[in-house]
């Protein structure tokens, strides 16, 4: 599931391909919108913007929110004939189209008004480069639940998947089970620097390709080459040698050092 990085990749991409384009027809092949009118012709994207796991398109009059789910791609065509999964497309006005692929059919589209944004996003938590996304916020939001889970609400901190709570668990050696309210603040300034530096670090190398999600727009993630733990069942743990081995937590593979995360 493409997480904070790979939604940051997708928005800077699309920023240097599509801002300043206008919409000047909309096909819907399949109908992935929750807004009653979902009228966007006419309208130009001004800008893109990212807020946790949601790309945000700037209109002239609404925000167009996008989620991407399980395997949302973009991609920016011509001529091309229409893909299969090909579900959204957008005729812009220089004969170019940006169409939306989703072979689940998960992702996700709404319209905004301009002044309903902070209200549509009201559910999530800060970012995690924001100066809200402190260690005494994280202990304000202690509860008896495993650090895994806790890092995985959104409603948190926003924008953080599974694959970079395994690495954030790994560097901090902390075990994903453990319950967040046995947790000390230097804990949570370990977890805090911890998140900043793998995501920073994601973002860097264009996020992580694996499994079914690939980005569709010539970028790359090559973070995967730089993972610790995350899908390294087996492999010998970076820093003690002993093997990664993997477990469930709430129903989510979890790859973890049993030796460096006690």
């Amino acid at each position: 599931m493409p997480e904070l990085p790979e939604v940051e990749t997708v928005k800077e991409t699309l920023k240097t391909l599509v801002v300043g384009s206008r919409i000047v027809d909309l096909k819907i092949r399949y109908d992935l919108t929750r807004t009653k009118d979902f009228d966007v012709i006419g309208q130009v994207i001004n800008d893109i913007s990212r807020r946790g796991k949601y790309l945000v398109f700037h209109l002239d009059n609404y925000y167009m929110i996008s989620h991407l789910r399980m395997e949302g791609k973009y991609f920016i065509k011509k001529d091309e004939p229409f893909e299969k999964h090909e579900h959204m497309i957008f005729y812009l006005d220089d004969s170019r189209t940006m169409r939306y692929h989703d072979v689940r059919k998960f992702g996700t589209f709404d319209l905004v008004e301009l002044d309903k944004l902070e209200e549509f996003f009201s559910n999530l938590g800060p970012e995690p480069f924001s100066d809200e996304f402190t260690a005494e916020y994280l202990m304000s939001k202690a509860k008896s639940k495993p650090i895994k889970n806790f890092l995985l609400d959104q409603s948190v901190v926003a924008g953080i998947g599974n694959i970079y709570v395994n690495e954030i668990c790994f560097i901090t050696k902390l075990h994903p089970t453990r319950t967040v309210d046995t947790l000390n603040l230097e804990d949570f300034e370990r977890i805090v620097e911890a998140t900043k530096v793998v995501l920073r670090k994601a973002i860097n190398l264009g996020g992580t390709t694996i499994r079914s999600y690939t980005s569709s727009l010539g970028v790359t993630g090559r973070f995967q080459n730089e993972l610790l733990v995350h899908e390294k069942l087996g492999e010998a743990c970076p820093e003690c040698g002993e093997k990664i081995i993997k477990i469930k937590v709430s129903g989510r593979g979890t790859y973890l050092c049993e030796h460096c995360q006690r």
